[in-house]
């Protein structure tokens, strides 16, 4: 099992520098025969993402430099047990709490590439998160939960700082967005945009609100958030 922290940030200072990736240039025809088969299942794309490549923390900062690559190199990595060690997939990922203290987590659908997992709305940056060599995490965590489930985070009260979860290959970078509204009627307001989708990243959203309802779905750095909030 891999270990999680969890670590409380002032801000995040991120890059993207060009840089080349190893792994995907050495490994390009087992890269493009495992995508190929992914997608007889699922209709996936084959767009730009964004992974860390090093990184810092010191003084409530994280610093650290992405490289860009495409997306079926990075699923190729993840599906083969994270090879190259030195990479991160570093996400941010917005995490809704109701005003009776409950929280919103989306069940991913079965064309995604997560099918099934249920966490927080978010996901792994890519270059329209971008502005000159900066990546915007908070921009990127704004879209994904506009994108996913249709709430507008100018209703919440945005939290400062970050709660960095370093859980392995992955660091889910998480914004804490308080709603005036409880997690049930959060909900039905998702639900309706839902429906309204044609095919939506999200087959359902569930409210959480205390440990015994985690569900093994749950990535252990989304309980290890939510443990380290409710502590």
């Amino acid at each position: 099992m891999v270990e999680t922290q969890v670590v409380l940030l002032d801000r995040l200072e991120l890059r993207v520098v060009p840089r080349r990736w190893i792994f995907a240039d050495q490994r390009r025809v087992e890269i493009d025969a495992h995508f190929a088969a992914r997608c007889q299942t699922q209709p996936l794309w084959n767009g730009r993402v964004l992974l860390l490549h090093e990184f810092s923390i010191s003084a409530d900062v994280f610093r650290g430099a992405y490289l860009e690559t495409d997306f079926a190199s990075f699923l190729a990595w993840r599906d083969w047990g994270c090879p190259d060690a030195a990479i991160r997939n570093c996400f941010s990922l917005g995490a809704v709490r109701g005003a009776d203290g409950a929280f919103l987590l989306g069940v991913m659908a079965d064309h995604t590439a997560n099918a099934g997992k249920i966490y927080f709305p978010g996901g792994t940056p890519d270059p329209t998160d971008v502005a000159g060599d900066t990546v915007d995490l908070y921009g990127s965590v704004i879209r994904e939960l506009a994108e996913e489930t249709g709430l507008a985070v100018d209703l919440m009260q945005v939290q400062p700082g970050w709660y960095a979860v370093l859980a392995g290959a992955r660091i889910a970078m998480i914004k804490l967005l308080q709603s005036p509204l409880p997690a049930a009627e959060l909900r039905a307001r998702v639900l309706v945009h839902l429906a309204q989708e044609s095919s939506p990243e999200l087959a359902d959203i569930r409210i959480v609100g205390t440990p015994d309802q985690f569900d093994p779905l749950m990535p252990a750095f989304v309980t290890a958030f939510l443990r380290y909030i409710w502590q």
